[in-house]
């Protein structure tokens, strides 16, 4: 029987609560200056608990986001006393860090004049498998919570009541990644849906996305989406 520490992925070293953050806004296409903080705030929390779920593990500097969140949207509910002197607006607090985390972000990507896999666009010469990638087709690098929305959607399409189980014997990220890295050997690239196409339970489509987690860390893999098309694609390093 395996150890549940076996199948959990720290996500600390990959994406933090800012990017979260910075995710949710651009989702929801809101204002940095006027924040929905209730429904921020609830779409954060639902994350996290979507990351409980999948069992994996994650900084605790989400924890500490999130109460910033609830404490923000708790001042935010409290009555509104137009007589009073004016305070400050309690999203400030969140509004702030957020910029200064976005410019350093931006300074840091025109500092290092590089975007995925070193270009702004794949070009390959012909792989094993007729796998080709015209070098007028330009990608754009997907973030952690941009592949969970994407994994989101494949894992509605499981039946509900598979449960899902990451106890079993037979479950083996280490193999799954065995198996991932020997599709990418012959092929150089696959989308990020057919890797799921052969799964059959709840159980094996977690343990397929957990092994891309894993290879996405150490590097096996970058992964980013078709501009026209919106396919996501992993490409072997």
């Amino acid at each position: 029987m395996g150890s549940d520490q076996e199948y959990k992925v720290k996500l600390d070293i990959f994406e933090g609560p800012m990017d979260l953050l910075v995710h949710l806004i651009k989702k929801t296409e809101v204002d940095i200056y006027d924040i929905p903080i209730a429904l921020i705030t609830d779409q954060f929390l639902a994350y996290i608990d979507w990351m409980k779920s999948m069992n994996i593990d994650f900084a605790g500097d989400f924890i500490l986001m999130a109460a910033t969140l609830t404490q923000i949207k708790s001042k935010m509910l409290l009555p509104d006393h137009s007589d009073e002197e004016a305070e400050e607006d309690p999203r400030l607090e969140i509004t702030r860090p957020l910029l200064e985390f976005l410019q350093i972000k931006d300074a840091a990507d025109e500092l290092l004049h590089r975007s995925l896999l070193g270009e702004d666009t794949f070009t390959r010469t012909p792989v094993k498998e007729d796998i080709y990638i015209d070098e007028e087709d330009q990608f754009i690098k997907v973030g952690l919570f941009e592949l969970i929305d994407a994994f989101q959607v494949i894992l509605k399409n499981i039946s509900e009541d598979d449960r899902i189980d990451l106890t079993a014997e037979k479950i083996s990220i280490r193999a799954r990644i065995n198996e991932i890295v020997d599709v990418l050997e012959k092929k150089g690239s696959i989308t990020f849906s057919e890797l799921f196409k052969g799964d059959r339970t709840k159980s094996d489509v977690v343990v397929t996305f957990l092994a891309i987690l894993e290879m996405t860390k150490v590097n096996l893999i970058q992964i980013a989406q078709h501009v026209q098309s919106g396919i996501i694609r992993l490409f072997y390093v």
